[in-house]
């Protein structure tokens, strides 16, 4: 697994990476991880892998697709993973999108906003692996303001 890209173990329950390969897929499901959360679009062949709603089953793990648009992330998005995050609260997770940035900061507000975590350690893995752009540094910051939305 360690040849993922920007790979992150926030706990012995969470990892946060970029898109895996089909074989790193199967180093995720050897590793013990019971559900896949992938927050990446499964139209660009440069960031997703043409069946891997298929591949994550048949190495018997639970798939779950959210795709956010890089560009555009909604509230509606943020809610279907805090509600995915919630439901697996108690198996072993991998999280995905592209680059893992869309989780690094879905993840930082899920730990605020669901968990009651401090802004500045529920961040800190989205921090290791960039820092937003305006349009990401924008959606945090209005809906850290408007936390009662997701609470």
């Amino acid at each position: 697994m360690n040849d993922i890209p920007n790979l992150l173990r926030i706990d012995d329950r969470l990892t946060t990476a970029g898109q895996p390969t089909e074989r790193q897929l199967g180093a995720v499901a050897h590793a013990g991880f019971e559900v896949v959360i992938n927050l990446a679009l499964h139209d660009d062949p440069r960031y997703s892998l043409p069946d891997e709603p298929g591949v994550v089953r048949s190495l018997a793990m639970q798939y779950v697709h959210i795709p956010v648009q890089f560009g555009a992330p909604t509230g509606e998005d943020l809610q279907r993973f805090c509600d995915a995050m919630d439901a697996a609260r108690h198996r072993k997770v991998f999280v995905h999108c592209a680059a893992n940035r869309r989780v690094t900061a879905f993840l930082g507000l899920y730990h605020v906003l669901r968990l009651g975590r401090n802004e500045s350690d529920a961040f800190e893995p989205m921090r290791r692996i960039w820092e937003p752009d305006a349009v990401w540094g924008a959606f945090i910051e209005r809906t850290l303001r408007d936390r009662q939305a997701l609470a």
